[in-house]
């Protein structure tokens, strides 16, 4: 397990939103690793589990988005049928409460990444490591 960085965006639920951000990421030379895209109604959040981090949320800032970055935690998992479900199964008997997640897939196929955000992180870092 281990501490990772995800940048959450909040937008006006409009058509071409996505492709400003992604603009902006690709021109500042960020690689987006996953995403995932909630909305409600007239806004959303658009979470990016990216390479760069820092330089992702400056441009993105310095572009006039509203940005923050959340910490969550990341679990290495298999990729194969049943790999999620393991992972969240035990995430679950720990008593840790998952509030957003992405899966991360590497390119090799070979290994994947469940990353998630969680109210409290220490408190689920101590659950899950015990």
């Amino acid at each position: 397990m281990y501490e990772v960085r995800v940048i959450s965006v909040f937008v006006q639920n409009q058509p071409g939103k996505l492709e400003r951000i992604t603009k902006v990421l690709a021109e500042s030379g960020v690689n987006i690793l996953g995403f995932s895209i909630t909305s409600v109604k007239d806004f959303g959040v658009i979470k990016f589990l990216v390479d760069k981090t820092e330089e992702a949320y400056k441009a993105l800032k310095e572009a006039g988005f509203t940005v923050a970055l959340n910490e969550a935690l990341g679990i290495e998992m298999e990729d194969r049928p049943g790999g999620l479900h393991k992972v969240v199964k035990f995430i679950s008997e720990k008593g840790v409460n998952i509030e957003n997640a992405l899966v991360y897939v590497e390119e090799s196929r070979h290994k994947a990444y469940f990353i998630f955000e969680v109210d409290d992180l220490e408190e689920a870092k101590n659950k899950l490591e015990s």
